[in-house]
């Protein structure tokens, strides 16, 4: 950049400040163009930025927090990105979905989300009994009511 070139820039810079502070909008700003395509973006093996086009992530998540102050949710939003696309190289996502398979934890997930609806259940049951007593419980007792009705889960991991 000449040193023309960069006057430029800081006078542009100090007119939108003074914009700013006089609460006007800020002409001249352009929506945020990804520096490469989608296509580019998303590789097998490594994940680009699209914001400032630096690559070789594994998983983007904790780049965007720590260079760009963004969350996932905020990234996808401003590139037109689907809900559904992970920010992560395809074959990390294998690769960790593969240990997940070997280690069972999918049936570990089934059994805890039994466990789970089987707890809502017995607290929608417990709750229609107690709705019907005339005085309310205090929130104390009520706490202790619920830890004395749940199932012992400990016992079920240990498995």
């Amino acid at each position: 950049m000449t040193s023309d070139e960069l006057l430029a820039e800081i006078s542009k810079v100090h007119a939108a400040l003074k914009n700013l502070e006089a609460g006007q909008s800020i002409e001249g700003i352009d929506e945020s163009k990804p520096s490469v395509s989608m296509k580019e973006a998303f590789r097998k093996n490594e994940v680009v930025c699209l914001v400032c086009g630096k690559g070789g992530f594994k998983t983007l998540a904790r780049h965007l927090s720590t260079a760009h102050g963004m969350k996932p949710g905020a990234y996808k939003k401003q590139f037109g990105i689907s809900s559904k696309q992970a920010l992560s190289a395809k074959s990390y996502s294998e690769a960790r979905r593969k240990m997940a398979q070997d280690r069972g934890l999918a049936d570990n997930l089934a059994k805890a989300r039994e466990v789970r609806m089987a707890n809502i259940e017995a607290k929608k049951e417990g709750g229609a009994a107690s709705a019907k007593a005339a005085k309310p419980a205090k929130p104390a007792k009520a706490a202790k009511a619920v830890k004395a009705a749940k199932p012992k889960v400990a016992a079920k991991a240990k498995k």
